[in-house]
């Protein structure tokens, strides 16, 4: 009888010790401490489940800057039928716009007739606010340019509502607020960026590094602003970067939306009011992903050497 039960206690004590070396063997490589952060606020989320990795502050809301056209071109995107050949007249409205308020520019042309696929890389890689204002003009419902543009500001908030994203208002079409009150949180806008990042266009269009502009603007191509896509020596070229988006204004200060995949796995972050964005990204990226090759390197020269940032 005593050997007997002896028997069992040694057999559950194996259980227990197999079962916990099998736990053990399964905890992620971002078990360790995440690394401190400069963010006033963020969250780091894996891309295919959006559980949260690591956060600060994830539901405070903050102003979003440039961010804001992550909804911009969702709210595009999921038009019934959409024409991405449509062309557009671009308006000297648009244009003015940019100058009064002193935004970042796609520098398109009066007159000029893009498409609405390239009104979309005009937004997204050189954070064109006369872009934005285009998209806004023409996808909303109105019979002028302000109730056109109301209108679809009142279909971003709408989107959030449907999303979830408690913590999101928009006044805004690019992130330019007139009240102050496009804001949002890093957990609500990381549920935007895997909404976003569900469509096959955007998702082509943010890890796009340069972009003809076909003739539609005074410059050549557009660059993205995402200096983690840019490769060396004018970005980071930091590896498996995809996206996302930046924004800076004074209000909201540095931000970054970021996507990256290593080993078939991918993560979305967000960082709001970050004067660090990209050596904190890649620094929670190697954490959560483990190192790649080149991306120890890519984090060092963010804080040796780092690379002028692109405000917009």
């Amino acid at each position: 009888m005593i050997a007997s039960l002896m028997r069992r206690a040694r057999g559950a004590l194996a259980v227990v010790l197999t079962a916990g070396a099998l736990f053990t063997a399964a905890v992620p490589a971002q078990a360790a401490a995440a690394p401190a952060l400069s963010a006033a606020g963020a969250v780091l989320v894996d891309g295919a489940s959006g559980s949260v990795l690591t956060s600060k502050a994830p539901d405070t809301q903050r102003q979003m800057a440039s961010t804001t056209k992550i909804m911009t071109a969702v709210v595009v995107l999921s038009q019934p039928g959409l024409d991405l050949d449509r062309r557009v007249t671009v308006k000297q409205a648009y244009l003015d716009y940019v100058y009064l308020k002193g935004a970042s520019s796609a520098q398109l042309k009066a007159g000029a007739t893009p498409t609405v696929r390239q009104l979309l890389y005009a937004m997204m890689l050189p954070s064109g606010c006369d872009a934005a204002y285009a998209l806004a003009d023409t996808f909303g419902t109105g019979t002028n340019t302000a109730g056109r543009t109301a209108d679809f500001i009142a279909r971003m908030n709408a989107t959030a509502k449907a999303l979830g994203m408690t913590g999101t208002v928009y006044d805004s079409f690019d992130g330019i607020s007139p009240t102050g009150n496009t804001l949002t949180t890093p957990r609500d806008l990381a549920r935007l960026t895997r909404r976003a990042m569900a469509e096959p266009l955007f998702q082509t269009v943010v890890k796009t590094t340069s972009y003809s502009t076909g003739g539609t603007s005074y410059l050549s191509a557009w660059s993205n602003t995402n200096l983690l896509v840019q490769p060396r020596p004018t970005g980071y070229g930091y590896p498996g970067a995809t996206g996302v988006k930046t924004g800076t204004t004074t209000a909201a200060g540095k931000c970054l939306v970021f996507s990256v995949t290593r080993n078939g796995r991918t993560v979305i972050g967000v960082l709001l009011g970050d004067e660090e964005r990209y050596t904190d990204s890649m620094a929670l990226s190697d954490w959560a992903l483990g190192p790649a090759t080149g991306s120890g390197t890519a984090l060092r020269r963010s804080t040796t050497a780092p690379i002028p940032d692109v405000l917009d």
